[in-house]
């Protein structure tokens, strides 16, 4: 392969963000992808944390704290990376919130901060690494969006829409860069364990076992393992996609 690949992932500090950053950034022969990982999220601690660590298991990894609802600031996250680097190999758009309420009840306030958060941020990184990832002819481009998505969900009305903007968005993004060797594709997380869903009433959470094919919650490792083939040099022929990694919840 030549140089090491460098990723850049949002929302990396906790959840389903770190567990992808790890399996990323792991040594090949430990099961990881060997990838240079810049690990992005709000708070510059968690960071530091999760970097030392992969540091320790022999992988590569730098930090970049911003909130990828600035816009400016996350661009310029990214032009820095493709700077020091000389390229940007792949964008994992992993960061979001929930800010739930039914339709009647939801403020202004809480639905742009979930589409700012949530998709814009997403827009914004995919236009400001693109030009890299054309230049050097690869990119992997890998949003992370849910199955409210892709089937909704009573109360989350900004996070469904916000989600299923990231399908959209990535089938357009595929189309428009897929010539020039870039791929995008999503990933759509069932119910996981994290601490978006460590507070569901244990009813609800014998529902959903119930509803699922699986008849389990799925790990962040799970995801992991979805988006780091889809981010490979082998997945060159996946572009476009939609895969529901949700234990046949929806079977979309």
């Amino acid at each position: 392969m030549g140089e090491t690949r460098i990723a850049f992932v949002t929302g990396a500090s906790r959840g389903i963000g770190r567990a992808i950053a790890r399996r990323l950034a792991g040594p090949v022969g430990s099961g990881g992808q060997g990838r240079h990982v810049v690990l992005v999220s709000r708070s510059e601690e968690p960071l530091n944390d999760l970097k030392a660590e992969i540091e320790a298991g022999g992988g590569l990894a730098s930090v970049r704290a911003v909130d990828v609802a600035d816009g400016a600031a996350l661009a310029g996250a990214i032009d820095s990376v493709v700077s020091e680097h000389g390229r940007l190999d792949i964008l994992v758009n992993n960061a979001g919130i929930t800010r739930d309420n039914l339709v009647l009840r939801m403020s202004d306030e809480e639905w742009d901060a979930v589409i700012n958060t949530n998709l814009r941020s997403a827009f914004v990184a995919i236009r400001a690494a693109s030009r890299a990832m054309m230049k050097q002819r690869f990119g992997r481009i890998c949003n992370i969006a849910s199955t409210s998505g892709v089937v909704g969900n009573a109360g989350q009305s900004n996070y469904a829409a916000a989600k299923a903007g990231l399908i959209g968005l990535s089938k357009s993004v595929a189309r428009e860069l897929g010539g020039k060797g870039v791929t995008c594709n999503v990933i759509a997380p069932g119910f996981v364990q994290t601490d978006m869903t460590s507070n569901l009433p244990e009813q609800v959470v014998e529902q959903i076992r119930t509803a699922m094919a699986v008849r389990n919650l799925g790990t962040p490792e799970d995801i992991a393992a979805a988006v780091a083939y889809v981010t490979s040099d082998d997945a060159g022929y996946l572009t476009g996609q939609t895969i529901c990694v949700d234990g046949g919840l929806t079977m979309c």
